[in-house]
């Protein structure tokens, strides 16, 4: 026995010193995440990133932040723009890079092992928020900088001096010794309480599945639609031949074709039912415990809710005035709304109108709205998303109408690059060049939905435009159209097409950003302008030129023929006053949730009823035009940075329409206009005072609120 002992002794250490020897000739493997890439213009190496290089990362670039704000603090020296202000500004650029890839993927392609990462990560990162954010002797240099230098320094340089100030002043720096405490723990428990929102809403909306057992159910949908049905069933367990996927609005696509109204039915509560304890998730406990907290933090900061405390930022300034804007909208939308449904209504019962009428004694119910709209459309105006489907097909409508009308206005054009690392297969990367011949940005695009994307539709950067930093923008779109199977051509419907245009119009602020500082560059703007890009690029869609170039039929590539496509056009705005009207309502709940004071917030049980109460006040308690997001869903509120801001897509739209009028009369494709728009706007992020970018542009002292409506068919 002791002879055998020895001798696999003798082996053991036999094999270790061959792994020794072996490991000494292949040193460590350097984290990628910590070195420059090598790739072109230094875009994320998507090809040697692990998801186990990620906590890492971060924890060597927090270290390397606080590294860098003790180097601030220790200078004896007396503060000094030059000596505070830009080390602060520089002190988490690694920070920076690492989170934006790795938030990226939280957002886009969540699998097991990021999500488990991104539990880890977000206490420390708000821990080393509050670090920074109650830092008494970096904000006393920070201060005196402010004091002393303000009123000397010029153009970004002051901009930035103020932005930085006045963010550590409205993140408490100011306030007492147990306050600030107070905020410390308020800060760290809103961060749990928003990973376990993300969580628990993409579990609870790929869960929402609507399972289907025979393809008669599905009559009314294109085969294509059939065929996307089949194929997400199958990525999903294959519970059933044919599975309904729950996107992350309240009203559902597909119900503008369904024909079983019964399975109409289905798909609308599985919508609005996902996360409100009908079934097993529940957000409510998550929503209440959130909206407290953030009047908590406003009290603390001298406001009487949290609504004044975030919009005082904003061009808005007040809850005052946001509310007096959406009064004006209310009231001349509503009659407009009533109008609209009683139509709808008197054709859905109507048997020599439609041949699938519903009984007598049956109401219209807001799963029947879609489709019985639809069918008036097609007997009014004679079109539906099924006959221009095919002229949308998704390759044609980037390279040949978002690219083309980018080329057209503002001289950029765009390269494929197949030497670019992505993070999923679907995924695309462009060079973008501008007109002088000089790489301007590199730009990828994402755009089908997955199981482990979230829903909706966004523009984020890998890295954003600074001068100092020498970075040229690294900006990406994601949607979530449908893939078409087997390599087949992606048809998308004409609002898939305008979510492309309008999230390409945050791309271009990003793109063509021109500032100095990083803190101040792309879109870093107030909520209610950074809509303004996005929303305004949408009009290129409909101009005839831009249409006619990407509105070619995927088989035969011919256009549109002229008859279809007056048709369509004239289609856009019919029944327009439920898109407005459940944003509205959404836009509301979302103010009603926030002005509230900390003693007043409702309990979870509450929460249901205290939504329908808010928009009972507000006139828009309306069951056939239900919110876009109901509080249980509203991910832009409880789970994203829109709290009390969600009205500015309303807002930001009357800046876009008063833009676009301007384009329109001095031609919408003038390389001269998109020029002027590049300089006064989209290149200066936020340098200036933005309401005097708007009046520099369009020669307006203040916005035309109604131009939206007029926009809108209204």
């Amino acid at each position: 026995m002791k002879q055998l002992l020895a001798t696999l002794s003798i082996a053991a250490a036999m094999v270790a010193t061959f792994n020794a020897c072996k490991n000494a000739e292949q040193p460590q493997r350097t984290n990628p995440l910590l070195t420059e890439s090598q790739k072109p213009f230094g875009t994320p190496d998507f090809s040697i990133i692990q998801p186990s290089d990620y906590l890492p990362a971060f924890e060597a670039a927090i270290q390397q932040t606080r590294d860098n704000i003790k180097s601030i603090t220790d200078n004896t020296e007396a503060p000094t723009f030059q000596n505070t202000i830009l080390p602060y500004e520089d002190s988490g650029k690694l920070l920076d890079r690492v989170s934006r890839i790795f938030f990226a993927l939280t957002e886009a392609d969540k699998t097991p092992e990021i999500a488990e990462t991104e539990k880890k990560v977000m206490p420390m990162l708000t821990d080393l928020e509050n670090e920074i954010s109650f830092n008494k002797p970096l904000f006393d240099r920070i201060r005196q900088v402010y004091e002393k230098e303000h009123n000397t320094l010029q153009g970004e340089d002051q901009k930035l001096l103020e932005e930085i100030y006045k963010e550590f002043v409205r993140n408490g720096a100011l306030l007492s010794d147990d306050k600030m405490e107070r905020m410390k723990a308020i800060n760290l428990r809103i961060s749990d309480l928003q990973q376990q929102w993300g969580d628990m809403l993409q579990a609870a909306t790929n869960d929402a599945v609507v399972w289907v057992n025979s393809k008669d159910q599905l009559s009314g949908l294109s085969e294509a639609d059939i065929a996307q049905c089949a194929t997400d069933a199958e990525s999903r367990g294959s519970k059933a031949p044919y599975a309904i996927v729950i996107v992350n609005t309240t009203q559902q696509p597909l119900l503008a074709s369904l024909d079983n109204r019964d399975l109409r039915r289905q798909v609308y509560e599985a919508s609005v039912h996902r996360a409100d304890g009908t079934g097993p998730y529940n957000t409510f406990p998550i929503v209440c415990e959130i909206a407290k907290l953030r009047a908590e933090q406003a009290q603390i900061m001298g406001y009487p809710c949290f609504a004044a405390y975030s919009l005082e930022k904003t061009m808005a300034k007040t809850p005052q005035n946001v509310y007096s804007f959406l009064r004006s909208l209310i009231s001349q939308y509503s009659p407009k709304a009533a109008a609209e449904t009683k139509a709808i209504d008197a054709f859905a019962h109507n048997a020599s109108l439609t041949a699938n009428p519903l009984p007598a004694d049956s109401p219209l119910e807001p799963y029947d709205r879609f489709y019985y709209s639809a069918k008036m459309k097609k007997q009014q105006l004679n079109v539906s998303d099924d006959e221009v489907k095919p002229y949308f097909n998704v390759d044609s409508v980037l390279i040949r109408g978002v690219f083309y009308a980018a080329n057209r206005v503002y001289g950029l054009t765009f390269k494929e690059r197949h030497d670019i690392p992505l993070y999923h297969p679907d995924m695309k990367a462009f060079e973008v060049i501008d007109s002088n011949g000089k790489t301007k940005a590199l730009f990828y695009c994402d755009y089908y939905r997955r199981p482990t994307k979230r829903g909706g539709a966004w523009m984020d950067g890998f890295a954003k435009q600074s001068r100092r930093w020498g970075q040229i923008p690294i900006i990406f779109n994601v949607c979530n159209s449908a893939k078409a199977p087997n390599g087949a051509p992606s048809l998308i419907t004409w609002d898939e097409v305008t979510t492309m245009f309008h999230e390409f119009g945050h791309a271009l602020h990003g793109i063509l950003s021109d500032c100095e500082y990083h803190r101040l560059s792309g879109t870093s703007v107030a909520r209610d302008f950074v809509e303004m890009p996005s929303q305004f690029n949408e009009s290129f869609a409909a101009i005839p030129e831009v249409f006619d170039h990407y509105a070619r039929h995927y088989q035969t590539g011919l256009p549109m023929p002229a008859d279809l496509k007056e048709r369509m056009l004239q289609s856009i705005n019919f029944h327009s006053a439920y898109a407005l009207g459940e944003n509205l309502a959404a836009t509301c709940l979302d103010l009603a949730w926030h002005m509230l004071p900390a003693d007043s917030i409702p309990t979870p049980e509450q929460a249901a009823t205290f939504e329908k109460e808010a928009l009972r006040q507000v006139g828009l308690l309306d069951i056939q035009i239900p919110p876009r997001y109901s509080t249980s869903y509203f991910n832009h509120v409880f789970g994203g940075g829109y709290a009390a801001g969600y009205y500015s897509y309303l807002w930001t739209e009357v800046l876009a329409v008063n833009i676009a009028d301007v384009f329109a009369k001095r031609g919408p494709l003038l390389p001269a206009t998109g020029k002027d728009m590049r300089d006064k706007i989209l290149s200066r992020g936020n340098t200036g005072d933005l309401m005097q970018m708007f009046s520099d542009f369009t020669g307006m002292s203040q916005p035309d609120a109604t131009a939206l409506l007029k926009a809108r068919g209204l």
